[in-house]
This record gives structure tokens, C-alpha cells and sequence, in this order.
């Protein structure tokens, strides 16, 4: 089991349009930071986590071969809105892609794109999916997939964790929070990648200090700070986290079949 961020910015991007801030100018490439999302392959398979407004940049950018199944964390517009770009996938793949999420999410899902189970002429490129709600733990190829329920502000979204070959994965994009029993489900991971939006709190989201705060009381044994404004430069943020926190970056590979 390995993954690749695809993108680890909050709902703006970085760049952000009309800023002209020094990390929205800056020649790091790790500072460019596109919506918040996963591709995790196992056994030969891919699969995406949320499928936000930057999608088909992504997929071009990382070489996607292919998309096997999709988890959907909520339905935001930041986690959703390329959701059509999965269209393309379905055709060399020729089969409909099987989505995971809570099913509130799904309904959202369904609402926002209900076309993708209208019947459609045969000559029309169109997106055939296959909406699978997930609230207990999923065996997927050799995959469990965990929904993992945490709090957004006010609403009630999912994380999940994913486990193979005794390795734990847990990916919590958007958060401020979780249920006493999400906290056990979120303990002692190998890999936990968590919401760290800006320096100052924020309503919806965990800021540095609460992420902070979060992984020293899980402990996983590597974290990694994602869904960051512009607000976090990534070279000074780094330099000032402790050991087994990193910065997550465009691009970044993580392989927890060797060492975390």
C-alpha cells in the first residue's frame, strides 16, 4: 500500500487568485498547492480519495493510470467538483466505478450529479458509477476501508483509515474534532495524515497547534500536515514541527510497505 498527495491545499488553492502574499509568489513548488485529495494503490489497483475542482490537473500531473473505486470524505465543493472528470476513467476502464461514502454524502452526491444514472444514448460519452453507502468497515481487494466519523465546524463528515498487510493509513482532510470512539479508531496508526489549515484556530478546521495537539494524544508513528492555506509557508513550517510530523506537498509519495 502506497499513496501520492495529489493535492494538499484548502478550498482556495495556492496560488490564491487575487493574492500577491509571499507564499502565493513563491518559487517553491512545494508552496502550489492544489485542492485536497489521494491516490492510494494497492494490489495492483488505484483508488481515489474525493474528487475536488482540480481533478483533471491532477490526474495529468501524476499519471494516473486508472481510478478502481473513489471515497467521498463530504460533499464540499472543494471535495467534489471534479467529480465529472472521473468520466474519462470509466471509459478506458469500461466498467462503473464503484463511489464509497457515508450515505448523506451519496444523497448530496446523487442530487449534484444525477445525470450519472440517467440511461444515455449509446454514441454519448457520459460517467457510469456505481454509489455504494459505507458505513461499516469495507473489504476491498485486499483493503479494509474504514469510515472514520469526525466533525467539520458543526457538521458530522468521515475520515477513513486504510489497512493492509498490517499497515494503517488514516486520512482526516477536513476536521475540528471527532467522537470519543473516533479517537480509538484513529490511535497508534502507521501513517496518519490530518487537516492543519493555518496558524490561527479556524471554526471548521484544526489549526497547526490543534493538529499538533492531535498527534502527540494518537501517536501515530509518521503524521503529516494537509488541507494548508496560504498562511503556511512550507521550508518554516517545517523547521518548526517535531520529529515524525511532516509538511505534505504536492507530489509527495509515501510507501508503507518499507519503513514509515
Amino acid at each position: 500500500m502506497r499513496f501520492t498527495f495529489l493535492g494538499t491545499g484548502t478550498s482556495h488553492g495556492i496560488p490564491v487568485i487575487g493574492c500577491d502574499c509571499a507564499v502565493c509568489r513563491s518559487p517553491d513548488p512545494r508552496n502550489r498547492r492544489l485542492r485536497a485529495s489521494i491516490w492510494l494503490e494497492h494490489a495492483g489497483r488505484g483508488l481515489l480519495v474525493d474528487t475536488g475542482p482540480d481533478l483533471r490537473a491532477q490526474a495529468l500531473r501524476a499519471h494516473l493510470p486508472r481510478v478502481d473505486a473513489v471515497c467521498c470524505t463530504h460533499a464540499h465543493a472543494d471535495h467534489i467538483f471534479g467529480f465529472d472528470d472521473l468520466r474519462r476513467f470509466y471509459e478506458m476502464q469500461g466498467a462503473p466505478i464503484p463511489v464509497y461514502a457515508a450515505p448523506a454524502t451519496l444523497a448530496e452526491l446523487r442530487r449534484l450529479f444525477a445525470y450519472v444514472e440517467i440511461p444515455q444514448p449509446e454514441s454519448t460519452s457520459f460517467l457510469r458509477v456505481a454509489f455504494t453507502p459505507l458505513t461499516d468497515p469495507h473489504a476491498w481487494h485486499g483493503l479494509t476501508i474504514t469510515p472514520v466519523p469526525v466533525f467539520h465546524g458543526r457538521a458530522l463528515i468521515h475520515g477513513f483509515v486504510f489497512a493492509a498487510d498490517g499497515r494503517r493509513l488514516g486520512y482526516v482532510p477536513d476536521c475540528s474534532g471527532w467522537p470519543p470512539a473516533s479517537q480509538t479508531a484513529l490511535s497508534g496508526l502507521d501513517v496518519l495524515v490530518l487537516d492543519a489549515l493555518r496558524p490561527e484556530p479556524h471554526p471548521t478546521h484544526f489549526c497547526l497547534a490543534d493538529a499538533l495537539a492531535a498527534i502527540a494524544t494518537l501517536a501515530p508513528r509518521q503524521a503529516y500536515l494537509t488541507h494548508l492555506c496560504h498562511r503556511l509557508e512550507h521550508r518554516q513550517t517545517q523547521a518548526a514541527l517535531p520529529p515524525g510530523v511532516d509538511v505534505a506537498y504536492d507530489g509527495l509519495v509515501v510507501d508503507l510497505r518499507g519503513s514509515c
